[in-house]
C-alpha cells in the first residue's frame, strides 16, 4: 500500500522547477514592460487639446486619401468608356503633365497655403530640423514647396524643393541643393492652410524643435500664395523613350 502511495505521489523534477522559474521571470518582465510603455508612451502625458489636434490631423489625411481614391476611380471610368475615350485620355494626359510639372518643380504654382518663417539669431537651427519641417509639410499634403534665405550676395534667394532635395549644415546657415543660404528662412507651401498650419503646431513637432535650437517659427496662413522658383530638368544621358 505504501509503495502504491509513493507511485501515485507527484514528483518534482529539476526541469519542472526550471520551467516554473523561467515562466515567473518572463511574466515579471512582461508586466514591467507594459507598465513602462504606459508611463513613457509619446501620448501618455499629452493634453486633451493636443490629442484632439492630432486626431483632427489624422482625420484630414484620411479625407484627402479618400478624395484621391474617388478622383482616380472617376478618371478610370472616363478612360474606359468607349464614347469620347480619346478626348478624355488627351485631357487627362495634359492635366497629369501640369501636375507632374508642379511636383517636379518645372512650373510655377499658385494657390492657398502657409508660410513658415524661421528666425535663427544664434545660427543654431540645424539642417535636420529644416528637413523635418519639409517632411511635415509633405505629410500634411503640401503640393509645392519653396525655401528662401539670404544668399551669399546678401539678397534673398529661393530654391524649389522637390523629392530629391537635401539640406546640409554649413559653418553658417545651410546648403540647400547646393545653394548656400543663411537665416532668416522661409518655407512657402501650397495646400490646405488649416491642415498645414495644424501640422506645424503638433506638440513636440516643428515649432518645438525650432525653439529647442534657439529659433522661432512663425506660421502665416494665406488664401493665395505663389511658388515661383523653378528647377531645370537635366537631360538624360543614357535613357530614351521606348
Amino acid at each position: 500500500m505504501s509503495r502504491l502511495r509513493s507511485l501515485l505521489r507527484p514528483r518534482t523534477r529539476r526541469v519542472d522547477l526550471l520551467v516554473a522559474l523561467l515562466l515567473l521571470v518572463l511574466g515579471f518582465a512582461l508586466v514591467v514592460q507594459v507598465r513602462s510603455t504606459q508611463k513613457t508612451g509619446v501620448l501618455a502625458n499629452a493634453r486633451q487639446e493636443d490629442l484632439v489636434q492630432i486626431l483632427d490631423e489624422l482625420t484630414n489625411r484620411g479625407d484627402r486619401l479618400r478624395q484621391e481614391i474617388s478622383s482616380l476611380t472617376q478618371t478610370q471610368q472616363r478612360l474606359s468608356t468607349g464614347t469620347g475615350a480619346t478626348e478624355a485620355a488627351l485631357s487627362e494626359a495634359r492635366k497629369r503633365t501640369e501636375e507632374l510639372g508642379v511636383l517636379a518643380g518645372t512650373v510655377a504654382a499658385v494657390g492657398p497655403g502657409i508660410q513658415v518663417r524661421i528666425t535663427d539669431p544664434k545660427d543654431e537651427v540645424s539642417a535636420s530640423v529644416l528637413l523635418d519641417v519639409l517632411e511635415e509639410l509633405r505629410n500634411a499634403g503640401a503640393e509645392a514647396v519653396e525655401f528662401e534665405g539670404t544668399g551669399a550676395s546678401g539678397g534673398v534667394r529661393a530654391v524649389r524643393l522637390v523629392a530629391q532635395s537635401s539640406f546640409t549644415d554649413e559653418d553658417t546657415g545651410v546648403s540647400v541643393d547646393g545653394t548656400h543660404l543663411v537665416a532668416p528662412f522661409r518655407f512657402t507651401a501650397l495646400g490646405d492652410p488649416g491642415t498645414l498650419a495644424g501640422a506645424m503646431a503638433i506638440p513636440g513637432g516643428v515649432e518645438d524643435a525650432v525653439q529647442q535650437q534657439g529659433g522661432v517659427a512663425q506660421v502665416t496662413r494665406s488664401d493665395r500664395l505663389r511658388v515661383g522658383a523653378l528647377r531645370a530638368l537635366a537631360a538624360p544621358h543614357y535613357a530614351r523613350p521606348d
